[in-house]
C-alpha cells in the first residue's frame, strides 16, 4: 500500500468500510483481518484509530441511533397534536434510515451476543416505546384509529420501516427519500383503501 493512500485514511472512512463487511459477513463472522483486508490497510493501523472491531460496531450503532434519536427533539416530534407528532416521527425515521442506510441496517441486525449489542438493543427498545408512546397518546385524543390495539400498531408501523433496509437502494428504484417517507405516511395513517 503506498503512503499517500495510508496519509488520507481516516476513522470515517474506516467506520464506513466496517459497517460494509459487517452488514455483509455479520458482525460475529468478522474478523480484524476481514477489516484490514477491505479497508486496505494492516491491522496494527486500525488498532490505530479504536480498541477493535467492538468499538467501530459502536460508533456505528451509535451513528444510527443518533439519528433516530435526534428525531424526537425536532420541534414538530414535540409540538403540537400527537397524531401530528407521529406523523413527523414516522416519516422523519423513514428520511433517517435511507440516509443513514447501512448504519441503520447494521442496528437492526444486531442480536445481542456482546455488551454493544446489547447495549444498542435497549436503546432501539427505548426509543420504540417513546414512539409507541406517542401512538397511545395520539389515540387517547382520538385522532387516530381504536380499533387496532396500540402495541400492534406499533410493530406494523415499525416493521413497515425497517423492511425499507431490506429493499431499498439509492439510486436503484427511481425513488427519492422524500418518495418514500411520504408513501409510509400515506399507508401508515390512511391506509390502501380509495375513500
Amino acid at each position: 500500500m503506498t503512503t499517500a493512500k495510508r496519509d488520507t485514511y481516516t476513522p470515517e472512512t474506516l467506520l464506513s468500510v466496517a459497517v460494509q463487511v459487517f452488514n455483509e459477513r455479520g458482525y460475529d463472522g468478522t474478523s480484524m483481518e476481514h477489516l484490514s483486508k477491505a479497508a486496505g490497510i494492516s491491522k496494527s493501523s486500525i488498532y490505530h484509530h479504536v480498541s477493535g472491531k467492538e468499538e467501530l460496531l459502536r460508533r456505528a450503532v451509535s451513528r444510527a441511533l443518533d439519528g433516530l434519536f435526534g428525531i424526537l427533539d425536532e420541534e414538530h416530534a414535540r409540538v403540537g397534536p400527537a397524531a401530528d407528532r407521529l406523523e413527523h416521527v414516522v416519516r422523519r425515521m423513514v428520511e433517517v434510515l435511507i440516509t443513514e442506510l447501512p448504519y441503520v441496517t447494521l442496528l437492526l441486525r444486531v442480536r445481542g451476543n456482546t455488551d454493544t449489542e446489547r447495549w444498542a438493543l435497549e436503546r432501539r427498545r427505548d426509543f420504540d416505546h417513546r414512539v409507541a408512546d406517542l401512538l397511545k397518546a395520539a389515540a387517547a385524543e382520538g385522532d387516530i384509529r381504536a380499533d387496532v390495539e396500540v402495541r400492534l400498531a406499533t410493530r406494523l408501523v415499525f416493521g413497515m420501516v425497517n423492511s425499507i433496509v431490506e429493499w431499498y437502494r439509492p439510486n436503484g428504484h427511481g425513488m427519492s427519500e422524500r418518495e418514500v417517507s411520504e408513501a409510509v405516511v400515506r399507508l401508515a395513517f390512511s391506509g390502501l383503501r380509495a375513500h
